[in-house]
């Protein structure tokens, strides 16, 4: 993610991933602007999943990468046991997504997915993993995130990104604000227009 504060103006990257049969494909998407209630939204929700779909159902909770349709299935990998704990392996035509994923460097124990699958998914909450430290496994402020080397966001020195954070806050709050008012007045013009209608009909029955 990024902002360019002479423009005023959010901006976010994505990482596609697409099925086609028994093959999966993954491109780079180009920068694309967004408003700062989405932006907003998802300002802590950086290296994850933001959209997904499995069984025809499509979610838009922030889940870590690759929770929801790869890791746990079956059809791209198994749990492995080691040192009395149980990691998630990719198939070799497959260990591409582990490094996508980064998953040497942090692997995926089956504590983990567990907790998401069972407490979070379909439910309508982010997961952001195990805490240590004081930080979650995942999300913008995570080591996860943070060890992206390749993140413009990350290179941002820390005064740039409490700016962003700040700015973004006031505008998307406005921006809601400014919506409910819009929303308040339609819904009073409809009701307005409804109660006139309803008063000329029953007086045309009335005179009758």
């Amino acid at each position: 993610m990024d902002f360019k504060e002479a423009e005023s103006k959010y901006f976010h990257k994505y990482q596609i991933i697409t099925e086609n049969g028994d093959s999966i494909q993954s491109k780079e998407s180009p920068w694309t602007q967004v408003n700062d209630t989405f932006f907003d939204a998802n300002v802590n929700n950086m290296g994850m999943e933001l959209v997904s779909k499995k069984n025809g159902k499509l979610s838009k909770i922030a889940a870590p990468p690759g929770y929801t349709n790869y890791v746990g299935n079956k059809q791209y990998g198994q749990w492995q046991q080691r040192d009395g704990n149980s990691f998630w392996e990719f198939y070799g035509k497959y260990a591409f997504m582990s490094s996508m994923f980064r998953m040497a460097m942090f692997p995926v124990r089956y504590s983990y997915w567990n907790d998401y699958n069972r407490n979070y998914y379909g439910r309508g909450r982010s997961y952001y993993g195990p805490v240590s430290n004081k930080r979650n496994m995942y999300g913008t402020n995570s080591n996860y995130t943070k060890s992206n080397t390749s993140s413009s966001w990350n290179k941002k020195p820390t005064s740039f990104k409490s700016r962003v954070r700040s700015s973004v806050s006031r505008s998307a709050t406005a921006t809601k604000s400014r919506n409910a008012r819009r929303s308040a007045a339609r819904q009073s013009r409809n009701t307005s227009r409804y109660s006139k209608s309803n008063t000329r009909s029953r007086s045309g029955g009335f005179g009758k």
